[in-house]
């Protein structure tokens, strides 16, 4: 039986928790993906985890037998992942990212780093839009780079503040403005990261800024889907003022967009996560 730890650690989320809903906001997901896990998973066991019970779900006599068994095969995962990387002659920080960072962030935090851990490697790792925290909540990364909002039990450091734009075909009616109003964007159909993405998915569509449904054209799992989609004619997308130079192709133009709050890119890592690596690359970026 191939079980994946991701779903036990949403069996675990939703054990503890004792509602989808709450667990999912923790988790990160949607709470239509994290229902649909759980029920995978127990028609992979072949016996039900909970019951629905008024205000959310308690765990079967399985489920509860269960819970020790996944939180203890979590943490010794976890364990093993980092003697794993310890065991490198100096060390390996594992660094999540999702998108290009660029504005010169990544060379700087490199070489002070590097000064303050001599010897220590640093692996970047990317990591799909399906984990909102660049593989920090799951042990895979040590650090990421993050666009906010993220999942609860993580740290986070705020690199950059910047406006949102929109890429659209160079053909698009609007690209003739210098900036435009969110306002007029509302009926376009957008490019989506995936619904695994929750409330990022949501940032990325303007929701903070409307009160209406947005029109998804297509949903992209890739920087690389997303901006063929776009130069495509498929629909626009909103991008990080910062990442429209790292993402410039042809028959695509960027444009500023006024009415939308700005984006923060930030470093996340885990909460209690004391280790000296980590806080060297954090303080690097500082």
């Amino acid at each position: 039986m191939d079980v994946h730890l991701r779903e036990l650690r949403y069996f675990v989320a939703v054990a503890e928790e004792l509602n989808v809903t709450r667990a999912a906001d923790r988790l990160f997901v949607s709470q239509p993906a994290l229902s649909k896990q759980v029920r995978v998973l127990e028609r992979q066991l072949g016996f039900a985890l909970f019951d629905r019970v008024t205000g959310g779900v308690a765990l079967t006599r399985q489920g509860a037998a269960l819970l020790p068994v996944a939180r203890e095969l979590l943490g010794r995962w976890n364990t093993g992942v980092e003697e794993a990387r310890a065991a490198a002659p100096t060390g390996t920080l594992v660094i999540g990212m999702q998108t290009a960072v660029g504005r010169g962030l990544q060379q700087e935090a490199f070489r002070r780093f590097r000064a303050r851990m001599p010897g220590w490697e640093v692996s970047l790792r990317l990591v799909g839009w399906d984990d909102p925290s660049g593989g920090v909540a799951d042990g895979g990364s040590d650090v990421a780079f993050v666009w906010l909002p993220v999942p609860e039990g993580l740290n986070i450091h705020v690199l950059v503040t910047e406006h949102r734009g929109v890429a659209m075909p160079a053909d698009h009616p609007l690209a003739s403005r210098a900036e435009i109003p969110f306002s007029a964007l509302r009926d376009e159909p957008f490019i989506a990261l995936p619904t695994a993405a929750g409330p990022l998915r949501d940032y990325w569509l303007g929701r903070d800024a409307r009160d209406d449904e947005p029109v998804v054209g297509v949903t992209a799992n890739t920087p690389e889907e997303v901006f063929e989609a776009v130069t495509s004619g498929l629909g626009v997308v909103l991008v990080a003022e910062g990442n429209a130079t790292l993402y410039n192709r042809p028959g695509m133009v960027y444009r500023p967009v006024t009415g939308l709050p700005p984006g923060e890119l930030a470093i996340a890592w885990r909460k209690r996560d004391r280790r000296p690596q980590v806080a060297a690359f954090v303080d690097a970026l500082r």
